[in-house]
């Protein structure tokens, strides 16, 4: 429901020019189809979203397809599941299915489905009059080739098809809608090796970088032009990894989060605390920042500098992921993390935590998230559970 709303506002929103800046300093930047950056899986759900240097596994399409290069199974299937803010809508879930598969020693090939269910909403005009219920739906298939490119660095292309049918081609406002089409790619690269910076203790560090969702903008409206921005997103950061004996292995990984979407600048006011349109435009007066209403690239560039709040505000944009995982033989794991998002972005803090199960070519996963703020929040027990089949070893790469 609360994203049926979001897409309602975005769609009356394009007839004002997306005026959502702020003068308060709650300046969050918004996107369509948000889905694409919540977490798909139970193992980096529960190492606080962070996944973007950790050892690789049939989810890395969401983290880092790079790492598909050096992952060590021959082919893998993996699907998770997660019930989703169930403290405001009982039956939203999104669903993940996944597919990884070798092709030499030097690459591989991946695919995943991602499917976000809104769940039974009953639709109403206007008028407040009952149009019936329909179940709102999102969904994104995505196909990546990886590489490695180097013995200790890899590389991946991803391609990603979007679409989200938030609306049933209900009339907001007067105006018909359609469902959001688009499509975008992503660019990424792994680094890992073994390093000799312990006495006794065998370690590995890694990291990695994927600039995700570079695509076209998308509107769900057909009587206008203005869209929305999908959710670019840079992600970067290290992880190291530690041998302590020939049981028990853990590793330490950190991500950090922005996104590559124009912040909304801080428009000019009237006396009645109205926008001031420009003469001859469909623009209003802007106080401080710089216009939003961009194309991609130039977008993605502008995201680095054009917080109205100068250097602190652009800081502010950085999210922070903290992730452990703990191994003993290879079997059982402990997982634990912390995610960070500032208050006037977004005001995100959770710890989470979960456990996996590795038997033969069966793995499960588990993760329970914890708000730091459990008053009324709607990410309070939040769930994730993965199935994983991983079917023969690659070989030496």
């Amino acid at each position: 429901m609360i994203a049926l709303t979001i897409s309602m506002m975005q769609i009356q929103g394009q007839n004002y020019n997306n005026l959502s800046g702020r003068g308060d300093g709650l300046n969050v930047i918004t996107t369509a189809v948000p889905f694409l950056i919540i977490a798909p899986d139970a193992r980096a759900g529960a190492m606080g979203d962070a996944g973007v240097s950790s050892s690789p596994d049939v989810y890395s399409m969401h983290w880092n397809p790079a790492k598909y290069a050096v992952f060590e199974k021959d082919m893998s299937l993996g699907l998770s599941y997660s019930p989703w803010l169930r403290n405001l809508v009982p039956d939203m879930n999104l669903a993940y299915l996944a597919f990884s598969k070798r092709i030499d020693n030097m690459s591989t090939v991946a695919a995943t489905l991602r499917y976000f269910s809104l769940g039974d909403i009953q639709f109403t005009n206007d008028a407040g009059v009952e149009q019936g219920v329909y179940r709102p739906n999102e969904w994104a298939l995505d196909a990546t080739y990886s590489r490695k490119l180097t013995e200790n660095l890899s590389g991946a292309v991803a391609g990603r098809f979007i679409y989200s049918n938030l609306t049933q081609g209900q009339f907001v406002q007067g105006a018909e809608t359609s469902a959001g089409i688009s499509v975008a790619a992503d660019v990424a690269v792994y680094w890992a090796k073994d390093v000799n910076w312990f006495r006794d203790i065998s370690a590995n560090f890694a990291w990695g970088v994927n600039i995700s969702n570079i695509g076209n903008k998308l509107g769900y409206s057909k009587t206008s032009i203005k869209k929305d921005f999908i959710p670019t997103n840079l992600r970067f950061g290290p992880t190291l990894s530690l041998e302590l004996d020939d049981y028990n292995t853990i590793a330490f990984s950190l991500d950090v989060n922005k996104l590559l979407v124009p912040t909304p600048p801080i428009y000019k006011r009237d006396n009645e605390g109205n926008p001031i349109p420009i003469p001859g435009t469909d623009k209003y007066e802007i106080e401080s920042g710089k216009d939003n209403d961009v194309n991609v690239v130039p977008g993605m560039l502008q995201s680095f500098y054009d917080a109205p709040g100068g250097f602190s505000e652009e800081m502010r944009e950085l999210s922070l992921a903290f992730g452990t995982e703990y191994w003993y033989n290879k079997v059982f794991a402990l997982r634990g993390g912390f995610f960070y998002e500032d208050k006037t972005k977004g005001n995100r803090k959770f710890f989470t935590l979960g456990a996996g199960l590795r038997y033969n070519v069966f793995g499960l996963d588990f993760s329970y998230l914890i708000p730091i703020d459990s008053r009324n929040n709607p990410l309070q027990n939040t769930l994730r559970f993965a199935l994983t089949f991983d079917l023969g070893a690659a070989g030496k790469k």
